[in-house]
């Protein structure tokens, strides 16, 4: 079956992780500093800080700039829930603003969600495109809020040919298997602010600093957050090849967007001239005119060998959610998740992959018309 993202992992990505089971240095060490400079160099941010996950390292953004109890964080629920339960896991209040049907937060309507008591503002890039950073820190500087992104998606994306990584305050990205490149689990916290970038390292190894032979002290608290050398090695072998990857997205979402720019059941995302996009998902936007559960499109597709996925359910739909904040309902939000499918598209493709891809999720849709479901 052909998966919506997967990695790719090649003979050189084993032998630097062999190199590195032969070697002295297991857990965090010179491997883990040498990705964090490689990330430097690829993004332009003067500080790279490695955790073993993408929700680690959001906690330890939040928790590095001072998000606490009672503060208010505007963010989208189109996203993993981690985006918000690691704020929310410190006290703080998810203030979830509608998207646009790209699947981005819709920056026109941020404002008027800004309170007293908000202090951050968490976009998160969706599938890889950017969201329009421009107007997000007009209203950050105008209100004076940090702007942390979640990048999840979005490793080698970019604005006017700058990578993602170097514009706010933090920077979030993920190493998850299927993400642009993989450390098989892992993430990282980017900023140019010493500040922030030393409480992070704090806070990924426990709070403590190493003083004199074997003196130690924990300052501040802590957790095991730390990425290991086997992991680090993987990434810096991945993300020499991280521009390729994306190349052969593009490619293939290119051939899609050719494909299907004339059709009228679907919507797709559409890139801007001065972005460049990972291409993490492809995600596909069905016309409410189809009348018909998705639920029956998703599985056609799966029978033929499509691995077909949804991104995302709306955080504030979880139960914990509703629980915690009561029911919340935005209507693009809400009319997204109905209607969004991500279908494959990633660097394992062939070009005859993708055009199975196209035939077959065109022939599929072209069954569910308005008279109804027929396949």
């Amino acid at each position: 079956m052909l998966s919506y993202s997967t990695q790719l992992i090649e003979e050189d990505d084993i032998a630097a992780v062999t190199e590195v089971l032969h070697g002295k240095f297991l857990a965090q060490g010179p491997k883990v500093a040498e990705f964090e400079e490689a990330l430097c160099n690829y993004t332009g941010a003067k500080y790279a800080i490695a955790f073993n996950s993408a929700t680690s390292a959001l906690s330890g953004a939040y928790h590095a700039c001072g998000i606490t109890k009672n503060d208010e964080v505007i963010t989208s629920a189109i996203s993993f829930v981690s985006t918000s339960n690691m704020f929310v896991d410190i006290g703080a209040k998810p203030i979830w603003c509608d998207i646009k049907l790209d699947g981005n937060i819709d920056e026109d309507q941020i404002e008027k969600l800004v309170t007293t008591q908000t202090k951050a503002i968490v976009p998160i890039h969706f599938a890889g495109k950017p969201v329009n950073l421009a107007k997000i820190h007009e209203i950050a500087k105008k209100h004076n809020l940090l702007v942390i992104e979640d990048a999840a998606h979005a490793l080698g994306s970019s604005i006017d040919n700058k990578k993602i990584g170097s514009f706010s305050d933090m920077t979030i990205f993920s190493f998850h298997a299927i993400k642009p490149i993989t450390t098989n689990e892992g993430g990282a916290v980017l900023t140019d602010n010493k500040e922030y970038a030393e409480a992070l390292r704090l806070f990924r190894s426990h709070g403590i600093i190493k003083k004199k032979l074997w003196n130690s002290d924990m300052v501040s608290m802590g957790h095991n957050y730390r990425l290991t050398e086997v992991a680090a090695a993987l990434g810096v072998s991945q993300l020499k090849k991280l521009d390729r990857f994306i190349a052969k997205r593009n490619e293939i979402a290119t051939y899609f967007d050719a494909r299907f720019k004339d059709e009228k059941l679907f919507l797709t995302q559409k890139i801007e001239v001065n972005q460049i996009s990972s291409r993490h998902l492809y995600p596909v936007i069905l016309n409410p005119e189809l009348q018909c559960p998705k639920e029956e499109i998703f599985t056609e597709l799966q029978k033929r060998g499509l691995g077909v996925q949804v991104h995302y359910k709306p955080i504030y739909q979880n139960s914990f959610y509703i629980e915690k904040f009561g029911k919340v309902s935005l209507p693009v939000t809400n009319d997204f998740y109905l209607s969004e499918i991500s279908i494959p598209c990633n660097q394992t493709m062939s070009m005859d992959d993708a055009k199975y891809v196209a035939d077959t999720f065109l022939d599929v849709i072209h069954k569910y018309t308005h008279r109804g479901c027929s396949v």
